[in-house]
């Protein structure tokens, strides 16, 4: 069965990306530094901005391991997060930006997850996201999110993923599925890993025809020093908007609904795949 069909966004949406370095252990001041990004995102005209992986506590395994208590936030059922160290996110709502920021929550049921916060127009936090592929050790200190999710600005559908899961093709495409116009990755990409930063993001946009919006750390202490190269790329996968290797920056582009019509009436890999691609299968002698 076909995947359903979403109509196309009705108005341009103008994002944000963000790379900025993180203090390992300082939820409190980390939220002030995000909340500043956010606000020069909104100046800059951004509706939606994405900072990186575990941001609010900085992606630093040891500070995580020792201190969960002071690293984590904590969900209620309904997956909202009320914690005064994060009141300076609630107050850029006024600016009328959507933040999605990366965290470290504690579920009712004693979960711990890599998660993607989202902080609306209203000022309320909620879990957006849980990553579903963990990468390396983070297995040791988190468990897997249970779901996809796809976050509604205006008529935009935005997919959710976070850092590992842009490495799998699948990811991406169970977001176009859903009918994803774009799809947000707050991320942590280490010193080393430049071209395969540069390279699954954009192939996630090509693969899937939507705009791909990733935000990186940067900075750090080996061996978690951090890369930048924060993007945005559009349904082609060619950057809008690139950082460099190093350097706080606030990166904004628009997407636009007709180029995403243009790219998809050209390219229309979504509408033509099989139903069971690739199977069933033969082997061939050579």
């Amino acid at each position: 069965m076909p995947p359903p069909t979403f109509p196309l966004p009705s108005a341009p949406l103008t994002v944000a990306v963000v790379q900025a370095e993180p203090v390992p252990g300082d939820v409190a001041g980390n939220a002030v530094t995000a909340a500043r990004l956010a606000r020069r995102a909104a100046e800059l005209g951004a509706r939606v901005v994405v900072l990186p992986e575990l941001f609010l506590p900085a992606y630093h395994p040891p500070t995580l391991a020792a201190d969960p208590a002071g690293t984590d936030v904590a969900a209620d059922a309904a997956g909202r997060v009320d914690d005064s160290r994060l009141d300076p996110l609630r107050s850029v709502a006024s600016a009328g930006v959507a933040v999605v920021v990366g965290a470290a929550v504690r579920h009712p049921e004693a979960r711990r997850c890599i998660s993607a916060l989202v902080v609306d127009g209203a000022g309320v936090i909620r879990v957006g996201y849980d990553k579903q592929q963990l990468w390396g050790g983070e297995g040791e200190l988190f468990q897997p999110g249970l779901r996809g999710a796809t976050l509604l600005v205006d008529d935009w559908r935005l997919g959710l993923g976070i850092c590992y899961d842009g490495c799998f093709p699948e990811h991406g495409r169970a977001a176009a599925d859903d009918g994803a116009h774009g799809y947000l990755c707050p991320s942590g990409y280490l010193v080393g890993s430049e071209h395969r930063r540069d390279l699954y993001y954009a192939a996630r946009a090509l693969d899937n025809t939507m705009y791909v919006a990733f935000a990186n750390s940067v900075g750090g202490t080996d061996p978690w020093r951090f890369n930048g190269g924060a993007a945005i790329y559009d349904p082609q996968g060619r950057p809008l908007a690139r950082g460099a290797d190093a350097g706080e920056e606030v990166l904004v582009a628009v997407l636009d609904p007709a180029a995403l019509a243009a790219t998809r009436a050209a390219h229309s890999m979504l509408r033509d795949r099989l139903p069971r691609q690739g199977a069933p299968r033969a082997s061939v002698p050579a």
